[in-house]
């Protein structure tokens, strides 16, 4: 028997929790399993199951280290306080996306007492305080943090704005025994949009004050198991991916687009370089497309809550049919089949047609999310004095532009036990309208939720990390 180093990953998911026993010499896959999360006992009830399969399999996992994300009781719930609502809020929006939180709340401008009140109301896990450039305008940071101060709030704080603001931030904040953590501007100056040091400020008080603090477990194993929020750790994960890891010579795939359709919500994660735009003569940029006052990001995510299968298995299919993506004579059957869904969150196929209506929903759900996260790109003719026609052909575009994309993964429950959804995944995606979704990419799909294992091993254990992702794409190996 090959005595090498092991580790077990773990995926604490809003319905199930998936565990893998990784050989951390070769990187591969040694066996894994899953249960049901089990939030109305304790989350390591389920765990211990999980472990006993495994263990059952290889007994070197009874002994293995335990790396573990989650998402369970809801995730991370992240609400943004900026001052102007294009500027730093949709910055920090971005940040906290990309953080693995659900943005429940979004306020520029200040906090008045109104404001205060809608963000107790969003209840969420973290608050993501930001505003102004370096050594612009601090006002509205302070006053916000003064809001926050005085309304005694006990939730933490990461700040990440202005730093000429810091020292009066911080200060309202320590006087008020506001839990709070500094994090550099994520939006510098004008342009420029810089993450990594918020989305590693969430994390640590995600780690420190809200995985405690959902109480899924009475043992104080489970917090010290977890290492981040499962869209958090996912993100890297693709982040290794698509770029790999130049110093240690690891190849990337280039551009990759994840969608991992789940019970409540569908996550779309991308890393996708920006084009770099070019200036014409005059200093107006080719074709009409201009510079976003926050700046581009090569790393995104969007959370889709009225796209999972269950949870939310409803609003769905209504969606699905705004889009068009559901013909007329199939809606009553759809809705039908998603209300049972939302009724028992729980439930689990028991044929052919119920787990070929999971696929269907998931595959929806896919279509409609790859939209919203790509957006799309519409010509329009700018007016010209004196003319009531024509005029400089502009292209707007929203959304990020995934039509060169070559890569896209499938993951979750839905596309996970469907033998047909590599195949079929994209059969909702198309570019008519003007979609900016990826047009020839290879699709695969993530049958053992590597993504999450890879993202837990990948600070520690890179090469092992990738080797694992090799086993989505052979080249990577």
């Amino acid at each position: 028997m090959h005595e090498g180093r092991f580790a077990v990953c773990v995926d604490f998911g809003s319905t199930f929790t998936k565990a893998a026993l990784v050989d951390l010499d070769d990187g591969l896959l040694v066996a894994s399993a899953e249960h049901g999360t089990t939030i109305a006992t304790d989350v390591l009830d389920g765990w211990r199951a999980c472990l006993s399969s495994l263990a059952a399999v290889d007994p070197r996992a009874a002994d293995a280290p335990v790396l573990a994300c989650s998402s369970a009781g809801g995730g991370l719930r992240i609400a943004v306080v900026g001052n102007e609502e294009l500027v730093t809020a949709e910055a920090g929006r971005r940040v906290a996306l990309s953080s693995g939180g659900r943005v429940v709340h979004v306020s520029s401008g200040g906090l008045a007492d109104r404001g205060v009140d809608a963000l107790r109301a969003a209840r969420p896990d973290v608050v993501l305080l930001v505003g102004g450039t370096d050594g612009g305008n601090s006002e509205v940071l302070v006053a916000c943090a003064r809001a926050i101060a005085s309304a005694a709030w006990t939730g933490p704080v990461v700040v990440a704005g202005n730093v000429d603001a810091r020292p009066e931030v911080t200060a309202l904040l320590e006087a008020a025994g506001t839990p709070y953590v500094v994090a550099d501007n994520v939006v510098p100056r004008i342009g420029v949009l810089a993450p990594a040091s918020a989305r590693r400020a969430i994390r640590e008080m995600f780690l420190a004050h809200v995985i405690g603090g959902k109480h899924l477990s009475a043992s104080p194993d489970f917090a010290g198991m977890v290492q981040g929020a499962t869209p958090d750790v996912v993100l890297t994960a693709v982040e290794l991916l698509a770029r790999g890891d130049p110093g240690r010579r690891l190849p990337g795939a280039g551009d990759v687009v994840v969608v991992d359709v789940g019970g409540a919500t569908t996550d779309v994660y991308s890393v996708v370089e920006p084009p770099e735009l070019v200036e014409e003569d005059g200093g107006a940029e080719s074709e009409g497309l201009s510079r976003d006052v926050v700046g581009p990001s090569a790393v995104n995510r969007t959370v889709e809550a009225d796209l999972g299968v269950r949870w939310s298995a409803v609003s769905l299919a209504e969606e699905a049919r705004a889009a068009g993506l559901l013909d007329d004579g199939e809606v009553p059957a759809a809705l039908a089949a998603a209300r049972d869904r939302v009724e028992d969150p729980a439930y689990l196929p028991t044929d052919v047609d119920d787990a070929a209506f999971d696929l269907f929903l998931g595959l929806l759900a896919v279509g409609v999310a790859l939209r919203r996260h790509a957006g799309r790109a519409q010509v329009r003719f700018a007016a010209e004095p004196g003319r009531s026609t024509g005029g400089a052909r502009l292209v707007e575009r929203s959304g990020i532009d995934l039509r060169e994309t070559s890569l896209v993964v499938g993951s979750g429950g839905a596309l996970r036990h469907a033998p047909t959804a590599e195949r079929r995944l994209l059969e909702h995606v198309s570019t008519d309208g003007g979609w900016q979704v990826p047009e020839h990419p290879r699709v695969v799909v993530d049958r053992d939720y590597l993504l999450a294992a890879a993202g837990l091993l990948a600070a520690e254990h890179p090469e092992a990390a990738h080797r694992l992702l090799g086993s989505l794409l052979t080249p990577l190996r």
